[in-house]
């Protein structure tokens, strides 16, 4: 599981090092609505491919080593603890889009606009994806489970966020 302390921990450590990056998931979700409001089993990260190595060497002094994926594409680091961090390196192009390579080789783009949203956990500002961006990541390319309803239901109770299929019940 990962806590609230557990990710402003990363966060911090990060920041630290000067690597941007923006929350993603679960944990995104719950920054944007600015409290947890479910237990989170890892933590969802987006950082630029041309920082993966300090992200790797900055988290590994905290424990986090490198346990399945790739790191030119999604990766996943775990720590003794069991904590997790899903990394997602996306290459900014000229507009500022985030072009990330998926497991199968194809590429999702992030619009540079994705990349505005500010939340807020245990009383830190936190950079995340756009509560819309969230709503469209959430609703293509897998099947969603029921934390994913229970996240894009929140979005749009409290951003007026518009359900898309399947979380719109049609």
């Amino acid at each position: 599981m990962m806590t609230t302390t557990d990710v402003v921990e990363v966060l911090n450590r990060l920041d630290d090092a000067k690597i941007e990056n923006w929350l993603d998931g679960g944990w995104g979700v719950d920054a944007l609505l600015g409290e947890q409001t479910r237990p989170h089993n890892d933590l969802d990260l987006i950082v630029s491919v041309d920082d993966v190595p300090g992200v790797c060497e900055t988290l590994a002094g905290e424990g986090f080593q490198l346990v399945t994926g790739a790191p030119d594409s999604n990766f996943v680091l775990r720590d003794r603890r069991g904590r997790e961090i899903d990394v997602h390196p996306v290459r900014f192009d000229a507009e500022g889009n985030g072009i990330y390579r998926m497991e199968s080789g194809d590429h999702w783009v992030f619009p540079a606009s994705g990349f505005a949203g500010i939340g807020r956990l245990a009383g830190r500002d936190v950079r995340c994806l756009t509560a819309d961006v969230q709503m469209v990541n959430h609703s293509t390319g897998y099947e969603p489970g029921d934390t994913d309803f229970h996240d894009m239901r929140r979005l749009n109770a409290q951003f007026g966020t518009t359900l898309l299929p399947p979380f719109d019940g049609g």
